[in-house]
């Protein structure tokens, strides 16, 4: 197998394990946490929550980072916001977010910046990369849509009802956008 396959296989691998845990934590968190309200951070508050969290953050992170030293030639800025892409989500991991109602801590304010670092830094990067790999551009103007949808409901709609909803859409686009790019390597990179 070339060294390019085994790096695409690896990525979309990486991408599939990342959800696993992800999925668990929404089925046993039935009942406790509003996957409408509640965002995706807030699943370190259930029972074994943190490690599974961390295990979706990080592999998803992994993934990325292989994604991102897989692709050449497209562009140092789209390489940059990638890599913030994934500094974003090992960041949130590090630094968890508060729960409901109460006020900010450090831990969760870091928490905001980093989750609105790699929110923005994903779709950008789609953006520039599908110059070079039209099959991304839907993709890629979606998530920066959801993007946008989901960290103005931070700043603007105090108490937004589906702000879960808004993340869970978001990261639906995100991931596909990931996966549409690791099955595109070969022609981008």
């Amino acid at each position: 197998m070339e060294s390019g396959v085994e790096k695409r296989v690896l990525v979309v691998a990486g991408l599939a394990v990342s959800l696993f845990p992800i999925v668990y934590l929404h089925v046993v968190s039935i009942g406790r946490l509003n996957p409408i309200r509640h965002t995706i951070s807030d699943y370190v508050f259930v029972d074994g929550g943190a490690s599974m969290l961390a295990a979706t953050a990080l592999t998803l992170a992994a993934a990325s980072t292989v994604l991102l030293l897989s692709l050449r030639d497209v562009g140092r800025s789209a390489s940059w916001l990638m890599g913030l892409w994934a500094a974003g989500l090992t960041v949130a991991t590090i630094f968890p977010t508060d729960p409901d109602g109460v006020p900010t801590s450090f831990s969760g304010l870091v928490h905001r910046y980093a989750g609105a670092v790699m929110f923005v830094s994903l779709p950008l990067a789609g953006l520039l990369i599908s110059r070079r790999c039209p099959k991304l551009r839907r993709l890629a103007i979606l998530s920066g849509g959801a993007s946008a949808a989901f960290l103005v409901s931070h700043v603007s709609i105090n108490g937004f009802a589906a702000r879960g909803l808004a993340e869970r859409v978001l990261f639906a686009v995100l991931y596909g956008l990931l996966f549409t790019l690791a099955t595109q390597m070969r022609r981008t990179s």
